[in-house]
């Protein structure tokens, strides 16, 4: 075993005898991932559909702003940036109940309840006729759903996952949003030139399907063992981690991770009832919970939702015949890059990928931003081709930065972060900073470049800077290591700069914390640990 646990006689008895058997990658398990990330690809669809609406004859004749007397836009930077920042407050909000939703109904019904729910702001959105608001407030019903997907399902697939393809598994949901941002291109493209309501009116009912497909197929896929244990269902979480493993119900593999997360269980529970407030007062929580917040904004001031959202403006703005064109380009790259983001996550580890990534996207917004001011023609951008090639090439580059690090790697890495006891409530605390960094990139976003232009982009590049100092310095590598290792390197306060060679085997029996809020099991552990054979 890498960390100190404890194990009941009965299995001590069962692990004796034959070595552990090592996890397979099972059809099983990896069709749980990518059903469950079909959350992800309603979230990515319904982000990149609106970029391309605002260009559509007749959503703009429908919602636009009359008013105005610019011939270039129907939309005011109010008007553009609610109905595209309402979905990110929904997501909020989903994101804040979500993490109770999850305890109360489970990991698997949570999922279901919240996808089914999406059906509802699509029928709010497919209804409005002239009142701008009404989308608007259908993207916020909408938001509800993703919100709360976006907190479950990683959560879902980190407790359910095998170790070996865990960070894999989470980090589909990543690449499932490429694969709906990308689709929602190509459907945006096929009816951008109908002139009627159907030009975005079918782009949005194709999300009844993703909804329905979700809501239904994740009802057929078991439970997280972890949740299944916390409800008393032993028998259940020993099915599913050997089912999931590729490995019989009583392999000494499974024992031991009945083991784990009996034991870790069984702290927490001493402890009563956890509160909101534990969040930040349990052991070593406050870090973890601000580190998770901090992650999953950083996620967003990365500036990729920037080009997802606006594409269509931006790179109309540099003299492009067809900007959607450019942004399927864009979306292929996405898509494309997240692929090899799973390659990233499974071999070069979180803490690396992060900082890498991260420089790289510094790089490519300082180019797009002087280039921007001082090379492109705004007002004849033809007359400067070379200019606005530079831009698509340079966002094309910090998009696939993006999707091979920040991506797919910041879900996996805040989806193992916490330990059961709260791991819902961090989450939900830390997706929501996701969204309400998201909601103030969309909302704000047209305000800001009609006064700064292309100098919008070094904000984001000063982001990006920040962000490879507050990996190098607070995040330990997470690779290959299971949750309730992960839970006792941030107990043992493990230096994040030498984690990934740290070696629980080797920890002095006397440098795990005396208590957990009063209570503690470590003498139990250790001297349990000694009758327990080396996985």
């Amino acid at each position: 075993m890498r960390f100190l646990t404890s194990k009941p006689q009965s299995e001590q008895a069962e692990t004796v005898g034959p070595p552990a058997s090592k996890e397979k990658v099972t059809f099983v398990a990896c069709f749980m991932g990518l059903v469950a990330s079909i959350g992800g690809f309603m979230f990515g669809y319904v982000s990149g559909q609106i970029s391309g609406y605002f260009n559509m004859k007749d959503y703009a004749r429908r919602f636009g702003d009359s008013s105005l007397d610019d011939s270039d836009t129907a939309f005011s930077a109010v008007r553009q940036g609610t109905i595209t920042g309402l979905l990110a407050a929904g997501c909020l909000v989903g994101a804040l109940i979500a993490g109770k939703l999850a305890d109360t109904l489970g990991r698997r019904m949570a999922i279901s309840v919240s996808a089914l729910w999406a059906s509802v702001g699509i029928v709010i959105e497919i209804s409005s006729q002239t009142a701008w608001y009404q989308f608007a407030i259908g993207r916020l019903v909408t938001g509800f759903s993703i919100g709360a997907l976006s907190v479950v399902v990683p959560m879902y697939q980190s407790e359910s996952s095998p170790t070996i393809i865990r960070g894999i598994l989470v980090s589909t949901y990543q690449l499932f949003i490429t694969l709906g941002i990308w689709t929602s291109y190509l459907v945006d493209f096929g009816t951008a030139n109908i002139n009627n309501s159907a030009s975005w009116r079918i782009p949005d009912g194709i999300g009844f399907a993703w909804s329905l497909i979700l809501g239904v197929g994740i009802l057929f896929l078991p439970e997280s063992p972890r949740y299944a244990y916390t409800k008393g269902r032993t028998d259940e979480a020993r099915h599913t981690i050997a089912r999931l493993a590729g490995v019989d119900e009583n392999d000494p593999l499974v024992n031991n991770q009945i083991t784990q997360i009996r034991v870790k269980l069984e702290e927490e529970a001493s402890q009563g009832k956890a509160s909101w407030s534990e969040i930040f007062t349990g052991p070593r929580m406050l870090h973890r919970t601000v580190l998770g917040i901090v992650l999953q904004a950083g996620q967003q001031l990365t500036g990729a939702n920037f080009f997802f959202y606006y594409g269509t403006t931006i790179f109309k703005a540099t003299g492009l015949s067809d900007s959607y064109v450019t942004q399927i380009i864009l979306g292929s790259v996405n898509v494309v890059c997240t692929f090899a983001g799973l390659y990233v996550v499974h071999k070069v580890g979180r803490r690396k990928a992060l900082m890498s990534g991260a420089g790289w996207i510094f790089i490519c917004f300082l180019i797009y931003a002087f280039v921007g001011q001082f090379a492109l023609d705004s007002t004849n951008p033809q007359n400067t081709p070379a200019a606005g090639s530079a831009l698509i090439v340079f966002s094309a580059l910090a998009i696939a930065a993006f999707a091979t690090t920040w991506g797919p790697i910041v879900w996996a890495a805040v989806a193992e972060m916490y330990p059961t006891r709260y791991r819902a409530p961090c989450m939900a605390l830390a997706t929501a900073s996701n969204w309400f960094w998201n909601f103030l990139i969309s909302f704000f976003t047209r305000f800001i470049t009609d006064e700064i232009h292309y100098w919008y982009g070094l904000v984001f590049a000063g982001c990006c800077l920040v962000l490879v100092f507050v990996v190098f310095f607070f995040m330990i590598e997470t690779k290959d290591r299971s949750l309730e290792e992960i839970d006792t390197m941030y107990l043992l306060h493990v230096n994040p700069r030498h984690s990934s060679k740290w070696d629980g085997s080797k920890v002095p029996e006397d440098s795990l914390p005396s208590s957990r809020n009063g209570h503690g099991q470590e003498q139990e552990l250790k001297q349990e640990l000694k009758d327990q054979p080396t996985v």
